[in-house]
C-alpha cells in the first residue's frame, strides 16, 4: 500500500515536470516569431529596379602628340666643302629643289680622269669593231680570209667592249659620287632646322657629322599619334572621328579620322598604337604640339546596364544583390563601363531580375528584405 502511493507520487511529478518544459520551449518559440516579425518590420523596404539591357556609349579622352607626316635628315654622303646654301630655316621647299651645293676638288679630278680613260677605250673598241666587220663582209668571198684570222678579230672586238663597259662603269660610279655634291629635297615641306654655313667642311667623318645638314618636315600634313589602353582597343575601328585640341589653341577644336591601327599592343604600355591625319594648310599646329583627344565609344553590342549605386565593389568581389522570393542573393558580375550615373555589368543573371537599386554589403546573402 506504501509502495503505491509511492509511485503515484512519482508519476504526478514527472508529469508536472513535463508540463512545464513543453510549455517553456512553446514560450521561447512564441518569442522569436516575435522578434524575426518585429525586426521585419523595423528594416526598411528597399527600392528595386529590374535588369535591363542597353547600349552604353561612353567618350575616352587621351593623350596625343602631332609629328610630321614625314621628316627626315639630310647629310652629306661624300667629303665635302659647303659652297653655297639656298635656303634657311622655316623655309618652304618643293620636292627636287635644290637646297645646297658642295664642292670636291678631287672628285672633280676622279671624273676627267674616268671620262678620259672611257673615251680613249670607246676609241679602241670602235677600231676593233670595224676591223672585225670588214673581216666579216671580206670572208664571204671564199679564200680570201681564214678562219683563224677572223677568230681573232672578234675575240679582240669582244675584249675591248669588256673594258669599254668596265671603264663606263667606273665613270658613272665616280658621276653619282659628284652628284652626291648636290643636296636636294625628297618631297614638299619645310626647313626646320638648318646646321651648315658656306665654307664648312661636311662629310660622313670627322666633326659635325653627328648632325644633319638640314631637318625637312612636311607640315601641311600632320599625324596625330595616341596609345589607347587595351580595354578599348575593340570598341574603335578605321575612320572614326576624333576631336582633339591643344593648349596654344585653347578655344579651337580640330576633328581627325582614324587612319591606321598597329594590330598589336605595345609590351610595355599594354595599348595600341593609332595614327589619324590631320590636314594642316594654314599651318596652325605646330609638329610636336601635345593634344587632348577626346574618342567617342558607341556600345557594339547590348550588356547589362545599372545604376552605379547597385553595384558593391569590395576588397574581396564585385556583385549585385538580386532578390528573389523576398531573400537577397550575392552575385559576382564583371564591371564595364561608365556613364554618368550608368554602368555595364556581366554575370550570372537574367533580363527582368531584380536588384537593390541601392546596394551595400550590409545586405546579408540569403537574408530576408522587404521590397517597395
Amino acid at each position: 500500500m506504501r509502495n503505491n502511493l509511492y509511485r503515484s507520487l512519482l508519476i504526478v511529478a514527472a508529469s508536472a515536470t513535463a508540463f512545464g518544459a513543453l510549455n517553456a520551449c512553446n514560450s521561447k518559440s512564441e518569442n522569436q516569431d516575435q522578434q524575426q516579425e518585429e525586426t521585419a518590420q523595423a528594416t526598411p523596404a528597399l527600392e528595386t529596379v529590374p535588369l535591363k539591357k542597353g547600349m552604353l556609349s561612353t567618350n575616352l579622352q587621351v593623350p596625343g602628340e602631332l609629328i610630321p607626316y614625314q621628316e627626315v635628315d639630310l647629310y652629306a654622303k661624300v667629303s665635302s666643302f659647303v659652297k653655297k646654301v639656298y635656303v634657311d630655316v622655316g623655309s618652304e621647299v618643293k620636292q627636287g629643289q635644290l637646297l645646297v651645293s658642295m664642292e670636291a676638288p678631287e672628285i672633280n679630278s676622279q671624273l676627267a680622269e674616268a671620262q678620259s680613260r672611257l673615251k680613249s677605250q670607246q676609241a679602241i673598241y670602235m677600231a676593233s669593231k670595224s676591223n672585225y666587220d670588214r673581216l666579216v663582209e671580206t670572208s664571204k668571198t671564199p679564200g680570201t680570209i681564214s678562219g683563224n684570222d677572223l677568230e681573232q678579230a672578234a675575240a679582240r672586238k669582244s675584249s675591248d667592249q669588256a673594258q669599254f663597259e668596265a671603264l663606263k662603269s667606273a665613270y658613272q660610279s665616280v658621276a653619282a659620287n659628284r652628284a652626291y655634291l648636290d643636296i636636294r629635297a625628297p618631297f614638299n615641306g619645310v626647313v626646320s632646322a638648318r646646321n651648315i654655313n658656306p665654307g664648312a667642311y661636311v662629310g660622313p667623318t670627322g666633326k659635325g657629322s653627328d648632325v644633319p645638314l638640314f631637318v625637312i618636315q612636311e607640315q601641311k600634313r600632320l599625324r596625330l599619334v595616341i596609345s589607347v589602353p587595351e580595354i578599348y582597343t575593340g570598341l574603335l575601328k578605321q575612320k572614326d572621328e576624333v576631336t582633339f585640341d591643344v593648349k596654344a589653341l585653347p578655344n579651337q577644336k580640330f576633328t581627325a579620322k582614324v587612319k591606321r591601327m598597329a594590330g598589336a599592343l605595345d609590351e610595355r604600355l599594354r595599348s595600341e598604337r593609332l595614327e589619324m591625319d590631320v590636314y594642316n594648310n594654314n599651318k596652325k599646329l605646330l609638329p610636336g604640339m601635345y593634344a587632348e583627344v577626346n574618342i567617342p565609344l558607341p556600345s557594339s553590342d547590348s550588356t547589362f546596364v545599372i545604376p552605379k549605386t547597385a553595384l558593391v565593389s569590395s576588397t574581396e568581389r564585385v556583385f549585385v544583390v538580386r532578390v528573389a522570393d523576398h531573400k537577397a542573393q550575392w552575385v559576382d558580375v564583371k564591371k564595364g563601363r561608365e556613364a554618368g550615373d550608368q554602368v555595364e555589368i556581366y554575370g550570372k543573371l537574367n533580363e527582368g531580375d531584380q536588384l537593390v537599386k541601392t546596394a551595400t554589403d550590409e545586405i546579408r546573402n540569403g537574408s530576408t528584405i522587404k521590397t517597395k
